[in-house]
């Protein structure tokens, strides 16, 4: 823990002293970008994570890392909300997640702008700087605060555009907010900003260290339909749990 969180603290310096200057921009899709900061921060922390732990394997959103028949795998999103950066929107964080055995045992989520490190090991709760965090206590959607975002493949003529699930949630929750990194929403939700999120085609390093800190934190994750959730599938749905039931009802709705 003490690796991962040095390694997130120490990218993050990487991307606040590069805020605001000129980047060098590649585009992985038609909206989907990747910027020099997104390299050097997955090379730093795929480096030191590497030499500590080298028989573990690495599946870094960048693509960089080995890949061998560990038991143990880094998850790791070196810069989660590219877009935002590369526009000097200071909503973007680190995140790093191992699993074992194909479980998700400990995590980490570091926000630079705000110096917030939430992180969570399995079976011994979630924190943030330290203290423990809780999810929210809300249990009525009418009166909660959720999240959620849009692929990059929105404009790409993908039919799950989640476009009708933003206009159900509009008109049935409190109040929806899309900040721009999903791994940020996820450590909000689990310390009580937000008391819901949902979202379709996220990646495994978009996710992994999230969903660990919200369910040690009180916290539920699945499916859109209650189904067991999949760190490789294209949904998920979180809550404080007190309101996963209604989230799922919105869900389902044409």
């Amino acid at each position: 823990m003490k690796i991962m969180q040095d390694l997130a603290r120490r990218a993050g310096r990487i991307q606040l002293d590069e805020l605001g200057k000129a980047h060098d921009i590649e585009y992985k899709g038609a909206i989907n970008l990747v910027t020099e900061v997104d390299k050097e921060c997955e090379s730093l922390i795929v480096g030191g994570l590497q030499k500590a732990f080298p028989e573990y394997d690495v599946l870094a959103e960048e693509g960089s890392g080995r890949r061998s028949d560990s038991g143990y795998r880094w998850i790791i999103d070196p810069l989660d909300g590219t877009v935002n950066y590369a526009h000097d929107f200071p909503f973007f964080c680190v995140s790093i997640a191992l699993e074992r055995d194909g479980e998700l045992v400990a995590g980490i989520i570091y926000d630079p702008n705000r110096d917030e490190m939430f992180a969570a090991e399995r079976g011994s709760g979630a924190t943030m700087n330290g203290k423990r965090i809780e999810v929210s206590k809300i249990n009525s959607l009418k009166q909660s605060l959720v999240a959620t975002g849009f692929a990059y493949n929105v404009q790409e003529g993908e039919s799950l555009d989640n476009l009708d699930n933003f206009c159900n949630f509009i008109k049935t929750a409190q109040a929806v907010r899309r900040p721009g990194s999903a791994a940020v929403d996820l450590a909000w939700l689990a310390c009580g900003r937000i008391d819901g999120f949902w979202e379709l085609f996220l990646r495994p390093w978009d996710m992994a260290a999230g969903v660990l800190i919200i369910r040690e934190a009180g916290g539920e994750v699945t499916t859109f339909d209650g189904s067991p959730y999949d760190l490789y599938g294209i949904q998920i749905l979180a809550s404080n749990s007190r309101i996963h039931g209604e989230m799922m009802g919105v869900l389902k709705r044409p």
